[in-house]
């Protein structure tokens, strides 16, 4: 007798979230969640500048990077040290530009890859969120990892999560995991406070402005979806620059026209959690 499992026939999917208990992570009010569903889209970049847009309105801000596998906010915010812990079992977050700040790329050598299985993710997430020594925090900002698994789960289950952004760029492609995004917070319970496009499109220095990657994509699925549209940031090289050298643009130079964009999104995420 045949005892593999017909996938295509008997096989289905548990789609419906277990129900669990939700807790809050300490020292903070307001926990958001940075997704893009599908990786190469800017999240991070856009996670980094949006905490730094935060602190520049009067809130006091975290970063906690869950990107287990690759880590993005060491380079970012060009931070080369490792955390402290008074005690052996809490850790201290890194202050870096006003922001504090943790990172699995705190602990480990940048080219060490993280060969590790789910539950081990789960386990260094439930670290970031319960043993780390957040300091009064108004927002901690949670750089998530691209798709849907474990680290998704683990915050959307077990922590409470006051809010979701989603990142993405106007490409087909990338549209259809964002789908998958907006339907994962929306079964798990999540509030989605809008949707973001990025890398909108590419303005030469003749003014004239080219959709490199297609255009109103993300604006029309936030229509669809009935969620909040939170405007566009186009590609912009001071952006890419500032975040190879490790200080994003928001803190480098916050009159720039990007930078700008950027705090006008901040002022309506703020409003939408006052």
């Amino acid at each position: 007798m045949d005892k593999k499992a017909n996938l295509s026939g008997s096989f289905k999917a548990n789609t419906e979230p277990k129900k669990f208990s939700k807790n809050p992570i300490k020292g903070t009010k307001f926990t958001l969640a940075i997704s893009s569903a599908k990786g190469g889209v800017g999240k991070s970049t856009f996670a980094m500048n949006l905490a730094l847009s935060l602190k520049s309105i009067g809130s006091k801000v975290g970063i906690l990077d869950a990107d287990i596998y690759g880590p993005s906010l060491p380079k970012m915010m060009s931070i080369n040290e490792k955390p402290k812990s008074e005690d052996g079992k809490s850790l201290t977050p890194i202050n870096q530009y006003g922001i504090q700040c943790i990172s699995i790329g705190f602990l480990v050598n940048e080219e060490t890859p993280m060969i590790w299985r789910g539950p081990m993710v789960t386990s260094a997430i439930k670290t970031f969120t319960q043993k780390v020594l957040w300091n009064d925090l108004d927002f901690i900002i949670v750089d998530m990892p691209p798709g849907t698994g474990d680290t998704q789960l683990t915050f959307a289950q077990e922590i409470k999560v006051d809010g979701a952004i989603i990142v993405s760029t106007p490409q087909e492609v990338a549209l259809a995991d964002v789908k998958r995004g907006i339907n994962m917070f929306d079964k798990l319970k999540v509030p989605i406070l809008g949707l973001v496009d990025n890398m909108s499109f590419f303005q030469a220095d003749d003014g004239k402005n080219y959709n490199i990657f297609g255009e109103g994509g993300v604006e029309k699925l936030a229509v669809d979806y009935k969620k909040k549209f939170l405007g566009k940031i186009p590609i912009d090289i001071d952006l890419r620059i500032a975040a190879d050298n490790g200080k994003p643009l928001v803190e480098k130079d916050p009159d720039h026209k990007i930078s700008k964009i950027f705090i006008d999104i901040a002022k309506q995420i703020k409003q939408s959690c006052l």
